[in-house]
């Protein structure tokens, strides 16, 4: 069993009875779900609505090369730069280079999930760059040492209480200072390291082919500071995000934000078209668009699994996933958490290493049901597991034990054979704390089913 397997099964058992992050999760995930609920109500036809964006992603997908070399063509006729990183470590090389040639030192970061698959924030300060997160939950747990506990509201597992103490020890303010005391303390904290940054790093909700424009969507008005103060904003975003034409924005936008926050649409949607142009006299000097692979284009050309990159990171999938709920967002030890991460982090993070999350699943199907784009996310999580068991090594007792199993379940016979007490002997012994040291093992009866109907109506 690997290192990052212990910790998963460690962790998972440890936090599953920790009675206080439970009450936190399901007090904020219950809000999100009201919310979502009411969001949907703007859809004359939701169903349809999750069809058609659907087949925008399909779409992508199945004319990629084409979608790719339309954004390219078009973001650059806009003035903007695009570099191509294959890997983690290239976009990160890459985005140092620019700030040593740019001479930054304070740099403003919007919320990216794709800049946590990098470790940006860790890079960045080992080398001495004076790095802000400037969404208010991303603030929130990098002032703690922290990483965003989930893709949507990364400071999801802290209580208004526990905000509150860690700005008083952080910041000195008020014991018990309130939500909005201290948004408000964020909020002039940060004006000043907008205004003085030299470089803005954001991320992007979706890639315009068709106007070759970088759509970001946020609720906060960070990210349009972050990208337009500075003089030069690099944008990293995967090439997934990469949707056919700009219309196709008018569903997307509202399906992510009633997905997202149950909001109809968030409240600020920025375009971006490149640097500013001959006579205009704000926005940065430069715009560069770093695209990550990643392990993306392997992903895209294993059949079926390719239709996780449909994903518009709305966080519908994490907030209704009973595994989730209770063994949180830090257990899975990558940035991409929930089902959709069981799914891609193997993939981006390393096959080997964490393929187990994909069995960290009750295959309930309740992700599937709500995602807005359609993807099954159960299925895939079954096609992972088929491609782990494939591919991967796995325990020789494990698989001998598993063997032994499967011929006396395919046997009625055989399970006959055994009486309730030595099969109860059997599996306290051999299975004990199997399901945790707080679970025991359910006793077998007596007689079996099948020989107590046998007996009841003396039939051989």
């Amino acid at each position: 069993m690997n290192r990052r397997k212990k910790y998963f099964i460690k962790e998972s058992t440890r936090i599953s009875f920790d009675l206080k992050h439970r009450k936190t999760i399901r007090f904020n995930i219950g809000r999100y779900l009201k919310a979502v609920e009411r969001g949907k109500l703007q859809f004359a036809d939701y169903q349809n609505a999750r069809k058609i964006a659907n087949d925008i992603k399909k779409e992508v997908l199945s004319h990629f090369p084409e979608t790719l070399a339309q954004f390219e063509a078009n973001f650059k006729a806009n003035g903007g730069e695009i570099i191509y990183a294959g890997t983690k470590e290239e976009a990160v090389s890459e985005i140092l280079n620019i700030a040593r040639q740019e001479k930054v030192k304070t740099i403003v970061k919007s919320k990216s999930i794709t800049t946590e698959e990098l470790r940006l924030n860790e890079v960045l300060e080992e080398q001495g760059y004076q790095n802000y997160e400037t969404d208010l939950g991303e603030f929130i747990v990098q002032v703690a040492g922290e990483k965003p506990y989930h893709i949507v509201t990364p400071a999801m597992h802290k209580s208004k209480e526990d905000i509150a103490e860690l700005f008083a020890e952080k910041f000195n303010t008020p014991d018990n200072a309130s939500p909005e005391y201290i948004t408000n303390y964020v909020r002039e904290f940060l004006r000043k390291e907008f205004q003085q940054a030299d470089l803005g790093i954001s991320g992007a909700n979706f890639l315009v082919a068709d106007k070759g424009a970088i759509s970001i969507t946020e609720n906060e008005g960070n990210a349009l500071l972050s990208t337009s103060f500075p003089k030069v904003h690099i944008a990293i975003a995967g090439i997934e995000k990469l949707i056919p034409k700009m219309t196709d924005l008018g569903l997307l936008l509202p399906l992510l934000a009633t997905n997202g926050t149950g909001q109809f649409i968030s409240a600020y949607n920025t375009m971006i078209f490149g640097p500013k142009k001959t006579g205009e006299t704000d926005g940065p000097e430069k715009v560069i668009l770093i695209l990550l692979d990643n392990g993306r284009t392997g992903l895209m050309n294993k059949e079926h699994l390719n239709l996780s990159l449909a994903c518009i990171r709305c966080g519908a999938c994490l907030n209704v996933c009973p595994i989730y709920q209770n063994i949180g967002g830090y257990t899975y030890e990558t940035p991409y958490t929930g089902p959709i991460g069981s799914i891609i982090s193997p993939h981006y993070e390393g096959f080997e290493e964490f393929n187990h999350l994909s069995f960290a699943c009750t295959l309930c199907g309740k992700c599937a049901e709500l995602c807005p784009v359609k993807i099954p996310l159960t299925d895939l999580l079954l096609y992972n597991r088929d491609l782990a068991v494939r591919t991967t090594k796995t325990d020789k007792m494990w698989d001998i034990g598993i063997n032994v199993m499967t011929d006396f379940l395919l046997s009625r016979k055989k399970l006959d054979r055994f009486s309730g007490k030595f099969k109860n002997i059997f599996g306290q012994t051999l299975l004990k704390n199997k399901l945790g040291k707080k679970k025991a093992m359910p006793l077998f009866a007596k007689k079996s089913f099948s020989a107590s109907i046998r007996n009841k109506y003396n039939v051989k």
